[in-house]
Order: structure tokens, then C-alpha cells, then sequence
């Protein structure tokens, strides 16, 4: 319930700030403002997940840090560093296939991640906008190293442990540079 009145306010009071990342990332290259790509959700359900898109429509379909050298554009790199680009997930917990805080949800290719989620348990947890994995590093982390974090968020799976993260991601947001 709280996933779904905090992202339902979010999208209300955040619309103008959705609006502009749309028609910025629209008129910045070719392609749809929004890109949507299948992930890996809980008990490994395929779901289509969603963000601003930054990168080029012709982006190979892998992890970001798989990606090597990737030509951002201005208003693409701006997405990114602002974690702007993120915003459309709040649509995806409406839709029940993602929570506010929970292991970000794998693509479907990061197999040795999804079986090491599914042996620690973390498989079963909803995925998040945020989570422990993404508040104690950023991409290049490795999946046995992400799915630690994540099994240990799913065992102590808490309301007070999920605030925890999330004000800690504010602060997480301000002092990490993305890496491109």
C-alpha cells in the first residue's frame, strides 16, 4: 500500500519533471522518449520495464556496464546524472511489477545473477527503484557482490529498513558520478 500511494503521489507531483524529461530526451535523438526494455522480477516473472531513454535507440540490449563506450548526448547525460531517467519506474510500481526499495530487477541475460538471487532468496522479493545493492556502490559491482547485498536485504526485509535505504539514496544521489 505504501509503494502504491507514494509512487501514485510522486507521478502527481513529479508530472511537470516527466513531462520535460520526455520531451527532452525526445527532441535530443531520434527514437521514443521512453525505452523499455524486459527484466527479471520477482519469483523470475518477465516483466517490460520502463525509464527515460538517454542513450542512442541503438543501444545493444545489455547491463549498462556491459555496454563499454556509449555516446550519451547532452540531455541524455543529464538524465543519467540526475537519475532522472529512473522516474518511469514509478509507473512499473504501480503496476505491481516493482516496489520502491528491492534488488534492482536483473535483465534477463545476467543469468549467474538471477540464480544467485534465487539461492539467497532474494528472487522472491518484489525488485525496487532502490535498493542495499545500489546505496553501497554503483555499476561495476559484481553479481555475486550484488546479489550478497540483495539476499541480505531479503532477509531483513523491514518498513524501517526500507526507509533506511531510501533516505540513504538521497544522500547517495547528491556524491556518486555514473560511470559511462
Amino acid at each position: 500500500m505504501v509503494d502504491i500511494v507514494v509512487a501514485g503521489s510522486a507521478l502527481i507531483v513529479l508530472s511537470p519533471v516527466m513531462l520535460f524529461c520526455a520531451v527532452g530526451a525526445k527532441l535530443s535523438s531520434p527514437g521514443p522518449a521512453i525505452f523499455r526494455q524486459m527484466r527479471v522480477g520477482r519469483g523470475g516473472a518477465v516483466f517490460e520495464f520502463y525509464k527515460f531513454r538517454s542513450m542512442p535507440a541503438d543501444t545493444r540490449d545489455v547491463a549498462s556496464d556491459e555496454l563499454g563506450e556509449v555516446q550519451l548526448r547532452p540531455f541524455g547525460w543529464f538524465l543519467r546524472r540526475s537519475n532522472l531517467d529512473e522516474l518511469p519506474q514509478l509507473v512499473n510500481i504501480l503496476k505491481g511489477d516493482m516496489s520502491l526499495v528491492g534488488p534492482r530487477p536483473p535483465i534477463p541475460t545476467q543469468s549467474e545473477l538471477i540464480v544467485l538471487r534465487r539461492e539467497n532468496g532474494a528472487l522472491d522479493c518484489r525488485p525496487g527503484l532502490t535498493g542495499l545493492a545500489q546505496i553501497n556502490s554503483f555499476d561495476g559491482m559484481s553479481a555475486a557482490e550484488k546479489a550478497a547485498f540483495d539476499g541480505v536485504y531479503a532477509q531483513r526485509m523491514s518498513l524501517l529498513s526500507d526507509i533506511a535505504i531510501v533516505l540513504r539514496t538521497f544522500g547517495y544521489l547528491k556524491r556518486t558520478p555514473p560511470k559511462y
